[in-house]
């Protein structure tokens, strides 16, 4: 069974940084896409950063130039550094990976951003 296992989520205060992490497991398959989402109370999931191919990255607006995401050699594991986190930014992230076609999601960790 594909599992994908997120950490590093947190309280931090505006202006930090956090790292996220997030592994897949349960697969011989790598991913063709990775990724993480973000969903704030009451609103919608929206993107924000995905790795694709040989390693194509691309960011949404709000966070272009804070957040960075990464993967490992392995194809297993993506991560998103995160900096000069902003209240705005408190939400739970989940990782994405497309697996053999199927998009497969994170548990979510919680990020919340307050002084």
């Amino acid at each position: 069974q594909v599992q994908l296992v997120e950490s590093g989520g947190g309280l931090v205060q505006p202006g930090g940084s956090l790292r996220l992490s997030c592994t897949t497991s349960g697969s011989p398959y790598s991913p063709t896409a990775m990724g993480w989402y973000r969903q704030a109370p009451g609103g919608q999931r929206e993107l924000v950063a995905t790795i694709v191919g040989g390693g194509i990255t691309n960011y949404s607006d709000s966070v272009k130039g804070r957040f960075n995401v990464s993967r490992n050699k392995a194809m297993n594991t993506v991560n998103l550094q995160m900096s000069s986190l902003k209240p705005e930014d408190t939400a739970v992230y989940y990782c994405m990976m497309i697996i053999r076609g199927a998009t497969r999601w994170g548990q979510g960790t919680q990020v919340t951003v307050s002084s």
